[in-house]
């Protein structure tokens, strides 16, 4: 596979990050948190801890903004312009390996327990439930993301070569069409990102490959925050986690107020269409893991093999330590962190 970096930046080129105390006098604390993407079901309980003032009861002023990719979400943090967001872990390692020493960010809540990489084709191109099914198909992919960029590591565990396809890069928003078109055989998703191919086309016409079910098991976003903010204010960070989890237990137990706060925030939005991608979304933040040690925490092991993996997929000279990469000790108490009974 060739190498393509997707962390430009670097520590050089970053400015220092601003320091936030905590407020004092009945003053909200500053703190601006960038999604990794557009809004949308997937995201809705920070919108549901927004509108229920959990934010403000911790004693914070939480500002909300839409992302452009990991990568931006990471840089923002680092720059100092956020101080929290959402970003893709292995996203996070090769930016710690690019920029060794002190890490300038760290996960301190893992939203999503399994990345929720797959790849969608056509069932009458041949793609079936089977990843080597993909020989010699088309595969619709951005330029740079998560998805194409672990498709060895897959390669890897259903013993196929790196190349087995052809990659067809695609911008994110034309995905949809060059599949509907018949363009292309398969494209990479984020399965929670494709309800808008589910809405054109119909289930049964469509064979979902998950990279979990290909025994690759990386986690993907994860709540990330500035390491200066960590280190000068651990509270402000703790605070943060335990509004936007007691957000993320009630919309497991009911979606639909979350949704609906996401909607306050992007009216255009169809309630339905946001309530079926959460749906799929919940299948990855609440992953069978959470129901042994809670949402937002990780398993050391799993996180170090995914360094591992990435570091050698992504050519990597530092191989980051599992510790630099991910902070548990604000994470809310396990007591809080359980998933609702089904």
């Amino acid at each position: 596979m060739q190498r393509r970096s997707f962390l430009a930046a670097s520590a050089a080129t970053l400015a220092a990050p601003a320091v936030f105390a905590q407020g004092s006098n009945g003053k909200l604390t500053p703190l601006k948190f960038t999604l990794d993407f557009r809004i949308n079901g997937q995201t809705s309980p920070f919108f549901l801890a927004l509108a229920k003032g959990y934010y403000k009861e911790e004693g914070l002023d939480v500002s909300i903004d839409t992302g452009a990719g990991s990568v931006a979400s990471i840089t923002r943090i680092a720059s100092g312009v956020y101080q929290l967001g959402l970003g893709d872990i292995s996203s996070l390692v090769e930016f710690n390996a690019q920029n060794p020493g002190t890490p300038m960010v760290q996960a301190v809540y893992q939203y999503y327990n399994r990345a929720p990489f797959v790849i969608i084709g056509r069932k009458d191109r041949g793609v079936t439930g089977d990843f080597k099914s993909l020989a010699g198909k088309k595969v619709a992919a951005a330029a740079v993301e998560s998805t194409r960029r672990a498709w060895p590591m897959v390669a890897r565990k259903q013993g196929m070569r790196g190349d087995a396809f052809q990659w067809q890069t695609t911008d994110f928003s034309a995905r949809d069409n060059v599949m509907v078109r018949g363009d292309v055989d398969a494209a990479t998703y984020f399965h929670d990102s494709a309800v808008s191919l589910f809405a054109r086309m119909k289930p049964e016409e469509l064979s979902v490959l998950k990279y979990a079910d290909a025994g690759v098991n990386l986690y993907g976003n994860a709540i990330l925050a500035s390491s200066n903010l960590i280190a000068q204010n651990p509270k402000v960070v703790a605070a943060f986690l335990r509004a936007s989890n007691r957000a993320i237990v009630e919309t497991f137990a009911n979606p639909a107020p979350s949704i609906a706060a996401m909607r306050q925030r992007e009216p255009i939005l169809d309630e339905k269409i946001e309530l079926e991608r959460w749906g799929i979304t919940a299948q990855y933040v609440g992953a069978a893991d959470t129901r042994g040690h809670g949402l937002g925490d990780i398993k050391k092991l799993t996180l170090e093999q995914q360094v591992d993996e990435v570091a050698d997929v992504f050519g990597l000279k530092v191989k980051p330590a599992s510790d630099a990469i991910f902070n548990t000790s604000m994470l809310p108490s396990r007591s809080e962190r359980s998933l609702p009974k089904a």
